[in-house]
């Protein structure tokens, strides 16, 4: 199959960490994805980079900001980067991105993008530091 083409400029920032099928139960009155369903994706696309990075548990206490661009049809293939953006000692910020691979056409267009942070807890759940990036 040929690539599929981005209306888009640029491209996905990061690294494509989840990859998911829109299905009907998803939508809302009009049909249209849940914007709740894209965040949830995002905010679990988040941990998975942030438990790699930090090598352990992480919760998400924060994002900032987040508009949605375009809406996420039934049959699209909602696409979440990651990229980490800032490790502190117990917390680190994580940029994450939604971008929808339309059904049939494979036309590629971001949707949302938002920056999520992330803290790094131990069993008791309290926040722990994270570990210092192998060199």
């Amino acid at each position: 199959m040929a690539s599929a083409t981005t209306l888009d400029s640029a491209e996905p920032r990061g690294d494509l960490t989840v990859r998911t099928i829109a299905m009907p139960a998803d939508t809302n009155a009009n049909g249209d994805i849940f914007g709740g369903w894209v965040l949830s994706q995002m905010d679990q696309a988040g941990g998975i980079a942030g438990v790699e990075r930090a090598e352990g548990r992480v919760v998400t206490v924060a994002l900032d900001a987040m508009q949605f661009i375009r809406p996420v049809k039934v049959g699209d293939v909602l696409c979440v980067y990651t990229e980490v953006e800032h490790v502190g000692r117990s917390s680190m910020r994580i940029h994450v991105e939604a971008w929808a691979r339309r059904f049939m056409t494979h036309v590629r267009e971001k949707v949302t993008d938002a920056t999520f942070t992330f803290v790094a807890i131990g069993d008791d759940g309290k926040p722990r530091p994270i570990p210092r990036e192998a060199k």
